[in-house]
């Protein structure tokens, strides 16, 4: 493999595409009700999600995350690290509320990493349930954590966009939930293991619909939500029908986890726009 590719493969597998992902849901949030955030919060946020999610798929056993044997792996952990200093750095300048949110998603974050249930290792052996703790960890991060952090009123209009970004996620965990039927160990008990493949896609097509539908569910709509949402709707709903079992190398892994990316450049687009 050339270089391009190795560092490319370090993108990926070192969460630093699903950083910029959840980054660009909080800006999603900052452009859809109309405020500033403080650069920090963006800075805190990326590194964050990157030591999170290094942890998650790296560290679950303490012993093997410290202990690292492979090169490349050592690679990640010495980056993580640095990433967690810079974490450290700009979480210094969040307000108190802001860290009380980071508490009660770490508990849920916890949850899904570490054995807690005695028939399970971790909520994220249990399938069914793994994606909806995910889904909820974003929306707490990408809507609830930079409205706290501004002080911003959590009215209703905030509740329903929390209940949108919950389904977004769904849908993107989609994909990687079909991928991974030829991985999953049958127990796990995942939703394309209990309802199949194309009910799978349909139950996704539905979670689509629900998702759009909420948007006129707001006190308050603007023509740039409305547009925005419109467009992510046909994307989702694309994006169901093209998924497949047997994907391609990086269908989910970069393109699936590029659409809030997509959709935040969108957005912003239209700012300048109208």
């Amino acid at each position: 493999m050339n270089y391009m590719g190795r560092l490319f493969n370090f993108y990926l597998d070192a969460s630093i595409h699903v950083a910029f992902a959840v980054v660009s849901l909080c800006m999603a949030t900052s452009f859809l009700f109309e405020v500033q955030l403080e650069s920090h919060l963006f800075y805190f946020v990326f590194f964050g999600t990157i030591i999170n999610y290094n942890f998650i798929k790296y560290g679950i056993e303490a012993k093997k995350y410290i202990l690292v044997g492979n090169r490349y792996h050592k690679n990640i952990q010495f980056f993580s690290f640095i990433c967690f200093i810079m974490a450290c750095y700009h979480g210094w300048f969040l307000s108190a509320d802001t860290w009380l949110i980071l508490f009660i998603l770490a508990i849920f974050t916890g949850l899904y990493a570490l054995p807690v249930l005695p028939r399970a290792r971790n909520l994220r052996s249990l399938g069914g349930l793994k994606i909806f703790i995910v889904a909820l960890v974003w929306s707490g991060i990408t809507v609830v954590l930079p409205l706290v952090e501004i002080k911003m009123v959590l009215g209703w209009d905030v509740w329903v966009e929390v209940v949108q970004r919950i389904l977004l996620v769904l849908v993107l965990l989609i994909p990687f939930e079909i991928r991974d039927l030829a991985y999953d160990q049958p127990e796990l008990r995942t939703i394309p293991q209990r309802m199949g493949v194309t009910r799978t896609k349909v139950f996704g097509a539905f979670l689509v619909v629900v998702f759009f539908g909420l948007t006129y569910f707001k006190d308050v709509i603007t023509e740039i939500e409305l547009i925005a949402k419109g467009v992510l709707f046909l994307v989702l709903g694309g994006l169901m029908f093209v998924t497949k079992r047997n994907q391609s190398k990086y269908f989910s892994s970069f393109w699936v986890e590029a659409v809030p990316l997509i959709w935040c450049g969108f957005i912003w687009i239209l700012v300048y726009l109208l």
